[in-house]
């Protein structure tokens, strides 16, 4: 593996930056946006209880804020629920718009890795071709196996830059899909507080039975 490295060039430097920080970011986020910390189940039916219970508190909208991004969403509201339906409803949606800008956090960076790594295997593979034809016109006519063998280097930094963009590429494409799915389901939570308080409807809000 090492050999493929050194035989790659120093281009071959910046496309392994790209993959070590393309894993990283890839981790962090597959951690970051499990559901259960981004939608924990049967939160809303814990708040309702609470509110119905008179026990929320700014001490318990201070924690449900901490807990997760779903919490920072119903706290928005139920903090601002006796302001009216048009007031909950703009706060919630103040509040999902922080909560979605840090679901999104690194995807750009991720998805500026896939497009940019195949770029720098072929720019490494380009300078490695003048490189190589660039010695055989100083010395003179080359022989084909010789050619052949420098054209196969040369083209190890376009190998290893698809290498690298391919998994980012799909990485990117499933954590904004999982993102999606993540938001949907909090706004059709927030949706469900907002009925409940203004008491429009009768929601199932999923309360544990014990």
């Amino acid at each position: 593996m090492w050999e493929l490295v050194k035989a790659g060039g120093w281009m071959m430097l910046p496309i392994m930056l790209c993959s070590i920080a393309a894993a990283g970011i890839v981790a962090e986020r597959l951690w970051t946006l499990r559901p259960a910390r981004v939608t924990p189940a049967n939160l809303l039916g814990q708040v309702w209880r609470q509110v119905k219970d008179k026990k929320l508190t700014n001490q318990t909208l201070k924690e449900l804020r901490a807990g997760s991004p779903l919490g920072q969403i119903l706290a928005a509201g139920l903090a601002n629920s006796k302001h009216g339906r048009e007031i909950m409803k703009e706060c919630i949606q103040e509040a999902a718009a922080r909560v979605i800008h840090d679901l999104e956090r690194y995807l750009n960076a991720l998805g500026t890795i896939a497009g940019i790594a195949p770029l720098l295997g072929l720019l490494g593979t380009v300078l490695g071709m003048i490189e190589i034809f660039s010695s055989f016109m100083g010395a003179g006519m080359a022989n084909a196996p010789v050619l052949a063998g420098g054209i196969s280097k040369a083209l190890i930094t376009t190998a290893a830059g698809l290498m690298v963009a391919i998994p980012a590429l799909f990485f990117h494409r499933y954590l904004q899909r999982r993102i999606d799915e993540l938001v949907v389901g909090m706004e059709q939570e927030a949706i469900k507080l907002v009925e409940v308080v203004q008491g429009d409807r009768d929601v199932d809000l999923g309360e544990d039975k014990a």
